[in-house]
């Protein structure tokens, strides 16, 4: 089941690397970490909000999800991948059959050129900053992309990585019921991620 993130199941339990002094089920992933560190998990919620709700000219919200949820499905992050991909699935009028053909075949997806070019550029930001190439931003260009765009899609991309490591880096909480992503991203599209 690509949508949700789970390719892979961990032999047994995994359990988290620090002790966050709460339930987990109640608090999974990135949500946990931020009750864990407050002082820490403003800014990044902020940056979350700016990058993927804030008015934007040409990318909507499910739109920059996508990116979030792509990148983070080619980083293996379990929990960002299937929080992301429920939450662009809730705000995207083809919804979960969509997010799932761009997860597993970009090139066959029925997307807009641009938005896919905009992907391949998010696809090498996770790779590696300077595998955005001429030939990538060219591309985008001959699709309609403006600098905004491509500006926007690298940041979400290098965010969405450092998002995706620091939840496996401590092994956060990742349920494995699509339900409570479900449940997770009607919160998100009802109040947002300033809301924690």
């Amino acid at each position: 089941m690509i949508a949700y993130g789970f390719r892979r199941k961990p032999e047994g339990d995994v359990i988290a690397h620090i002790d966050l002094g709460l339930d987990e089920h109640r608090h999974p992933g990135i949500r946990g970490l931020n009750r864990f560190r407050p002082e820490t998990a403003g800014p990044l919620n902020a940056l979350a909000e700016t990058l993927l709700r804030a008015p934007h000219p040409t990318l909507s919200p499910g739109e920059r999800e996508l990116i979030a949820a792509y990148v983070s499905g080619l980083n293996d992050c379990e929990f960002c991948s299937a929080s992301h991909s429920a939450t662009a699935a809730a705000q995207l009028p083809a919804g979960m059959p969509l997010v799932e053909q761009v997860r597993a075949d970009l090139d066959a997806a029925p997307i807009d050129p641009k938005l896919r070019a905009l992907l391949r550029i998010a696809a090498a930001v996770r790779r590696s900053g300077r595998d955005v190439t001429p030939e990538l931003v060219e591309a985008a260009r001959a699709a309609g992309a403006t600098d905004l765009e491509l500006h926007d899609v690298v940041l979400i991309a290098a965010a969405f990585c450092m998002y995706n490591r620091y939840v496996d880096g401590l092994a956060a909480f990742t349920p494995d019921d699509p339900r409570a992503y479900e449940m997770g991203a009607r919160h998100l599209v009802e109040h947002g991620y300033a809301a924690g």
